[in-house]
């Protein structure tokens, strides 16, 4: 019999990750759904497949097999009711943790519903009869493939963790007739290590650490990770949040965020991601990622994670420093290009106008010792994201959930409970009015100190790089929402602010902004806290933004650039294609 699979791609790719997985044993049962996937195993000398008519014995059969060999079995089945007779089989493998992998098949998920025949709604398990539950339809785009294949490898993975147990997978078919396709690729696969498991082997050539938000580190554990750099000549990219601040620290937004660069330092071998979301949005170019986080989930934001590591980040970095001596070749060469890109790049930094950013320049590295710094989202968190703060001060934005509102609230609770401490707050006029009821909380103390960016609208929309940017003053009724809450008004805050026992400020241009700084930035404690309005343009913010991101040229950038204007976005998608981004 001729080895050949189908073109579904989807079926095509549980079929390669079974057998990257090591997963032989399958019992199907007849159907039309259900074809691809069988046609695509039986003739397929890797796997071992035995019939069952009656999927309730089926799913029987596959726990005597998996409980007597100890390996994971697929159960393969059509639509209707045919899935249901699978549930006492797999509620049995629940409470016994066997690792029955049921695939039940199905027809597009928006005929459910509509009396099409034999098309039932799967999309929502039963608590007790699988420990994951995926559902898988045929990719028809790149972001479908990545999703597809992340999902099956979410899938297989769930079947051995924690003790194991069934896990289902509603896989969409089209009834497709060919099966034109071999060989069989190979598919990315994800590999999930434990702290019992023996690790694999960081042989690349060049590695990197990417941290998210993330607290404030132990010295153990900052301590753990610069040995790890020194061992592997890595670099530690950062954002303001990330809190990191070991000497391999690199805030990297301002040499990876330039329309016309792509630097070669942003590519590396095998990255290293901890922490959480990130606000920076680094273009930087894995070919693996490796997520360590006690959680031992997938969070593929790069597309490339190849393995997550479910331990803790002090013991994921001692382990691997213990594992080899310093490369004592190279030394610390990564961190030297990197920390010299930072240094050539700020250096470049043009006259900026009276924005946001150009705030972020004159006031990051003047806030005082030991205070803490949150930052709105978007704007303000990527304008304070390339300039660098000194490094016992704490950085924190709202990336969980990356709305718009919170940002005073969450600084207040911050405030409360380290009263002790100065509290410092960055944000736009839409993210300030959204939250203002809590600027009225009579908890408000003398160690919160407000940055009100004023430009009558969410000037994020009017930004020379946003797709809205093209509407031009036409975004502005609808898209940027300007013109609510006074309009800038001159005094609507000042008069709320200071009526309810805040110290008001503002500043209109660089000239009054650079008078108050000492005055918004002493250490001193104050009686009461503080709300400094700044009043400025979104043309302005628009134009610092663009000159920031345009300070490093080269030619792989230069031609990204020339693709840009030339085809728009899907000429740049083949560039990066092209050039293996």
């Amino acid at each position: 019999m001729n080895v050949a699979y189908t073109k579904e791609e989807n079926v095509r790719m549980l079929v390669a990750l079974l057998k990257q997985f090591g997963i032989s044993k399958v019992v199907t049962s007849p159907g039309a759904t259900n074809v691809t996937f069988v046609a695509s195993i039986q003739s397929d000398p890797f796997f071992e497949v035995f019939s069952s008519v009656d999927e309730r014995s089926a799913a029987y059969i596959a726990c005597g097999m998996a409980a007597e060999s100890g390996e994971p079995v697929v159960l393969s089945c059509t639509g209707a009711t045919a899935s249901r007779n699978y549930v006492p089989g797999l509620t049995e493998a629940f409470y016994r943790k066997l690792p029955i992998l049921a695939v039940t098949s199905m027809q597009h998920p928006g005929r459910v519903g509509q009396y099409v025949p034999q098309v039932l709604d799967r999309s929502a398990p039963m608590a007790d009869i699988c420990v994951k539950h995926v559902q898988v339809t045929v990719p028809h785009s790149d972001e479908d493939a990545w999703e597809c294949n992340l999902l099956l490898n979410e899938a297989l993975l769930a079947l051995t963790r924690d003790g194991g147990g069934p896990v289902h997978i509603n896989l969409q078919t089209e009834y497709s007739r060919d099966f034109s396709a071999k060989p069989l690729p190979r598919y990315r696969m994800i590999r999930r290590y434990t702290a019992e498991d023996e690790l694999p082997a960081l042989e690349a050539r060049k590695v990197g650490v990417v941290v998210g938000a993330h607290a404030p580190f132990s010295d153990e554990a900052t301590s753990a990770i610069e040995r790890f750099c020194d061992r592997y000549d890595a670099v530690v990219l950062c954002d303001q949040t990330s809190n990191y601040r070991g000497s391999h620290r690199v805030l990297a937004a301002l040499v990876t965020n330039q329309d016309a660069s792509l630097p070669d330092i942003a590519r590396f071998d095998v990255l290293v991601h901890i922490g959480s979301v990130s606000g920076a949005s680094l273009h930087i170019y894995p070919s693996e990622v490796w997520r360590v986080n006690p959680d031992g989930e997938i969070r593929d934001c790069y597309k490339k994670q190849t393995a997550v590591f479910e331990m803790s980040e002090l013991r994921f970095f001692t382990k691997y420093a213990d594992c080899v001596e310093r490369r004592s070749d190279r030394g610390d060469e990564s961190l030297k290009r990197w920390k010299d890109a930072y240094r050539d790049n700020l250096s470049a930094v043009p006259e900026l106008p009276f924005s946001n950013l150009w705030m972020a320049q004159h006031t990051a590295s003047k806030l005082p010792a030991g205070s803490s710094l949150h930052l709105g989202i978007l704007n303000s968190l990527r304008a304070w994201n390339m300039f660098e703060t000194p490094e016992d001060v704490s950085c924190y934005s709202n990336t969980g959930g990356f709305g718009i509102d919170g940002a005073l609230s969450t600084t207040l609770g911050a405030s409360l409970a380290s009263p002790g401490k100065l509290f410092f707050c960055v944000l736009g006029d839409l993210a300030f009015f959204y939250d203002l009821n809590a600027l009225g909380n009579r908890h408000f103390g003398g160690n919160v100190r407000i940055l009100l960016v004023n430009n009558g609208r969410g000037t994020e929309f009017r930004n020379y790089a946003h797709p809205a940017a093209q509407f031009g003053d036409e975004a502005d009724a609808f898209m940027a929402a300007a013109g609510h809450f006074g309009d800038k008004s001159r005094t609507l805050v000042k008069n709320f602010a200071s009526d309810l026992g805040f110290e008001y400020l503002s500043a209109s241009g660089k000239a009054e902004y650079l008078e108050l700084l000492p005055r918004f930035v002493s250490p001193e404690s104050r009686e009461r806290p503080m709300v400094l309005e700044v009043f400025t343009d979104s043309q302005d913010e628009s134009d610092a933004l663009e000159a920031i991101s345009n300070i490093a040229h080269d030619s792989k950038g230069a031609a990204k650039q020339l693709v840009k204007k030339a085809l728009g976005q899907k000429g740049i998608d083949m560039a990066k294609k092209m050039l293996g981004r």
